[in-house]
């Protein structure tokens, strides 16, 4: 049975733990939280010892592996921190909010021998496991130009302080709209090469964006379009299109994956899951507790994840130069 640290027993941890729970040869063996009675209660519920600090979870011998669930800007030094004790890590995302700590992360793993993979949710959701499928079938060809958008509230009841504070990896698109960025990157099935973008805050008083939008140049000419936007009221938007050779290819998180040829959308059956992030994040400990059992490949490891911070830092660079930057 393999011992699971939770770094950050808050309202995500909790997706977590349900999700471990669920996974065969996985077990809750510690979790922590700054505010020790909320952390009892955690521990109550979920199972494990409960602590305050977060490198006591890393001292405990019944911990294999950790997930940490952290504010972005902890990321680095507890997942570094973690390789170093010779715990398996599975980072909630993004990787970090700075290149160099991506790769000090990266380099940590490397040296110590651990699995590492970074928690992009949207490879383990059924609407883009479908669209995956359909793609490798090849029956649409090459998508040749996608446009994917996360519109949401931002002001959501799991807000904190630190969202707000770019000195602390907030803002709507490191947050939320990185997810819209992943499935793109993802699904278009190529590095990029180059960013352009437009950000700011337009709807709330903070320091950190709430609204950006994107375009990226894939390393083999392709193009894609990314929206991210943290609204003050409205309805969600979380879909996306991939305009392909052979038709169009839409996902929809409300209603599943549809297929547009001869001027009409073609719903694919069973393509939607109105629990999909609690399923999704089982899957992703399914693939984890694999990459520690046997050794299998992780599906989201550092070096794509730090692909996708160099799509972030070259939009942040492109909107204060107005330029189109090439990554880093």
């Amino acid at each position: 049975m393999i011992g699971i640290g939770i770094i950050g027993a808050g309202h995500f941890g909790a997706v977590h733990a349900r999700a471990i729970a669920a996974t065969q040869g996985l077990r809750v063996a510690a979790i922590c939280r700054e505010d020790a009675a909320a952390a009892r209660v955690f521990a109550h519920e979920h199972g494990g010892h409960a602590h305050t600090d977060w490198r006591a979870v890393l001292d405990d011998s019944a911990v294999d592996a950790v997930v940490i669930a952290t504010p972005h800007h902890l990321h680095a030094e507890m997942a570094v921190a973690a390789a170093q004790a010779g715990k398996h890590v599975l980072l909630e995302k993004p990787m970090a909010p700075t290149l160099a700590e991506c790769d000090a992360i990266n380099a940590a793993v490397a040296k110590a021998g651990v699995k590492l993979m970074v928690g992009h949710v949207m490879h383990f959701a059924r609407p883009c496991l479908v669209a995956r499928e359909i793609l490798d079938g090849g029956t649409l060809g090459r998508p040749m130009l996608g446009s994917s958008w996360m519109i949401k509230l931002w002001m959501e009841a799991n807000r904190r302080p630190w969202h707000l504070s770019n000195v602390t990896g907030g803002g709507m698109l490191m947050t939320a709209g990185i997810h819209a960025l992943d499935r793109l990157v993802w699904l278009m099935g190529s590095e990029v090469a180059t960013v352009s973008a437009l950000s700011g805050t337009w709807f709330h008083q903070q320091e950190a964006d709430d609204s950006a939008l994107m375009l990226l140049r894939f390393a083999d000419g392709r193009i894609g379009q990314v929206a991210s936007v943290g609204y003050r009221d409205g309805a969600v938007g979380f879909a996306m299109d991939l305009v392909c050779e052979g038709g169009t290819l839409r996902i929809d998180f409300e209603h599943g994956v549809s297929i547009g040829r001869g001027g009409s959308w073609t719903p694919i059956a069973h393509s939607a899951d109105p629990d999909w992030m609690q399923r999704a994040v089982e899957a992703e400990w399914r693939a984890m507790a694999a990459a520690i059992e046997a050794n299998a490949p992780v599906p989201v490891d550092g070096t794509y994840a730090r692909h996708l911070i160099a799509c972030l830092d070259a939009a942040g660079r492109a909107n204060a130069e107005r330029r189109e930057i090439a990554l880093a």
